[in-house]
């Protein structure tokens, strides 16, 4: 099922194991911050990493997942065929999800939360979003077109690191590290 946006959407027991084991990577390091997306289960895995941290987390709209409008809570086997889901899923910069948002407008947002943390001043931010989200954040900074998110991929509960400099440029430093 597409869960995207759906309220209610807890971690599984994996889903929670996977925070405590980032909670733990990130216990004792220098973390300014911690932010998440407004959804369920990513503020779920956002908290034991604040908790760990003596922080609050911090709700950011811009780390939201993908608006998947009328696709949301359909299942993957009722979209499977559709044009407008291939459309989707073959050229990610351009096609709509209907009645939702594109991913380019995704990317714009989750973009501009990245560099809105970073002109906070702070050194180290644990940012916790939703996989497509991230992945559109990565090809901005790596320079790769939405339409190739398919060739890199991001596990549950990875981390990735970006830095970005005071012009808003950034580099990345890793990707799909496990926790």
């Amino acid at each position: 099922m597409l869960v995207g946006r759906t309220p209610g959407v807890r971690l599984s027991a994996d889903g929670v194991a996977q925070a405590a084991a980032l909670a733990n990577r990130f216990s004792g390091l220098p973390i300014d911050a911690v932010l998440s997306s407004p959804v369920e289960r990513a503020r779920l895995t956002a908290e034991p990493i604040a908790a760990a941290l003596g922080l609050s987390v911090e709700i950011d709209a811009g780390l939201d997942e993908i608006d998947f409008g009328d696709w949301t809570g359909a299942a993957f086997s009722a979209l499977a065929g559709r044009t407008d889901w291939d459309d989707w899923n073959q050229f990610r910069g351009t096609a709509p999800c209907p009645g939702g948002e594109t991913m380019m407008a995704a990317q714009d947002r989750a973009v501009a939360a990245v560099k809105r943390a970073s002109a906070r001043q702070m050194q180290h931010i644990v940012m916790v979003s939703h996989q497509d989200v991230l992945k559109a954040v990565l090809a901005h900074f790596l320079g790769v077109s939405l339409d190739h998110l398919e060739r890199f991929s991001l596990d549950p509960a990875s981390r990735s690191v970006v830095t970005v400099f005071d012009d808003g440029i950034g580099r990345v430093d890793g990707i799909n590290i496990p926790p």
